[in-house]
Formats: C-alpha cells, sequence, structure tokens
C-alpha cells in the first residue's frame, strides 16, 4: 500500500487494462471510481474489490457523451473530495481496409478513441488546476507510432491521442502531469469489435504473442507512484518475444 494514496477515475473498467488497472491500484491503496457502460461487470469488480479491502465505486459512462463523463468525474469527487487522475482508458479497434468503406466503424474509433480522451481531459482539468495538480495517464498503443495494414484510422486515433498528451503536457508544466501508455499486443476484448474478416484473421497471427493486461497496470501504477516533480511522459510496453 502506498502512503500517497490518490483518487483514481478509470474509464473503460469492465475489462482488459481498465479492470487489471482497478485491481492493481486498489492493492496500492488508491481510491477508485470505474466507469463503463456494462454496469454489470463494475458492481462484481467493485465488490471483489471492496472485499478485498480497497476502496471502490463505479458508475455508468459513456465516454462519447461529454455529460456522461463531466457527471462521472463529478461524482468522483462529490464522493472523496477530490480527483487526483484520470485514466483515460476507453478505446475500441475494429480494424478493416480503408477500401471496405466501414464509416460507421471509423466514426466510432474517432468518438470512443479521440473524443473520448478528449471529454475526459475536459471533464477534469479545471477540477485539478483548481485543486492544484492531478495526473491524466491516457492509453494509445504502438499505433500510436506506426501504421499498419487494416489499421489506418485505429492509428490515427492513437497518433490523435499521443498528440494531444503531448499538447497537454506542454501547456501544464508545473502542476498537472501527463502520461502517456502504448501497450503492444494485449489479452483484452478489443479485437472482438472486428467485423471485417480480413482484418479478423489477420489479427490472429498478429495477437499470437501477448501480453497480460496486468504488465499494463504495472506500468500506470509506476507512473501515478512518482514523486509529484517526477513527470512520466511515456511508456511503450511490448512483449519481448514479439517484434510487434
Amino acid at each position: 500500500m502506498t502512503d500517497a494514496a490518490k483518487v483514481v477515475a478509470v474509464t473503460g473498467a469492465s475489462s482488459g487494462i481498465g479492470e487489471a488497472t482497478a485491481r492493481r491500484l486498489a492493492a496500492d491503496g488508491h481510491r477508485l471510481l470505474l466507469g463503463a457502460r456494462r454496469t454489470d461487470r463494475l458492481k462484481a469488480l467493485t465488490e471483489e474489490i471492496t472485499a478485498a479491502g480497497g476502496s471502490a465505486a463505479f458508475q455508468r459512462l459513456d465516454v462519447t457523451d461529454a455529460d456522461d463523463v463531466r457527471a462521472f468525474v463529478s461524482a468522483g469527487r462529490e464522493r472523496y473530495g477530490r480527483v487526483d487522475v484520470v485514466v483515460n482508458n476507453a478505446g475500441v479497434m475494429p480494424l478493416s481496409p480503408l477500401d471496405a468503406l466501414r464509416t460507421d466503424e471509423w466514426d466510432r474509433m474517432i468518438d470512443v478513441n479521440v473524443r473520448g480522451v478528449l471529454h475526459g481531459i475536459a471533464a477534469a482539468l479545471p477540477m485539478m488546476r483548481a485543486q492544484g495538480g492531478g495526473h491524466f495517464v491516457n492509453i494509445a498503443s504502438v499505433g500510436a507510432y506506426e501504421v499498419s495494414p487494416t489499421a489506418a484510422v485505429y492509428c490515427a486515433t492513437k497518433f490523435a491521442v499521443r498528440a494531444i498528451s503531448e499538447g497537454l503536457r506542454q501547456e501544464s508544466t508545473g502542476k498537472i502531469r501527463v502520461t502517456l501508455v502504448s501497450p503492444g499486443v494485449t489479452e483484452s476484448e478489443l479485437a472482438d469489435d472486428i467485423s471485417d474478416p480480413t482484418a479478423r484473421e489477420a489479427m490472429k497471427a498478429y495477437r499470437a504473442v501477448a501480453l497480460p493486461a496486468s504488465a499494463i497496470a504495472e506500468a500506470i501504477a509506476y507512473a501515478i507512484s512518482q514523486p509529484s516533480e517526477v513527470d512520466v511522459n511515456e511508456i511503450v510496453v511490448r512483449p519481448t518475444a514479439s517484434a510487434q
């Protein structure tokens, strides 16, 4: 348990990296507000954490709705008195070749992966400035550094998260920390969103070697645990056995 317990709001907390992060941070003694659309999973996770002696609450959250995200962050402040960290984790990955013209899926990725992060920043930034500090942890991908076939739009959204994070860092020196965490292939439900058969088949080989979600949770916990004068800006985490 850390001596500097923080209030942490985690989006996309019902599975994968978000769920693993909730468990890891709860074990460190942080107080959590968990958000996602699947409240049945959030409820089970919250009960597990509290039964183990941790502190957690949950609220249904759609990160594409700016009002919903503001209400989520406000709920954390109302419950705990402040919000120290926002982990902008919610994301989708319905890959497809551009000539498949799956424009609805493109829009969905832009709405969740980019607007969702911006909504998290907009909801928490004024509060963090008012309380004199805070920390944004934005989850990107190795796709924020490279582009592969079928992943053009997905990678574009992650390049955007990287750019937004760097801009926020430059504008927030001295008070608010910003960390970009970019996972390589990680065990999650992201690939379940892939409806295009070409992309789905390609992803089977790409995901043959994958990190457990707990590995990304460890990176997030590390960044959060640093003293206030240390800002861990970017962490890229890949499987040792993979060239991807």
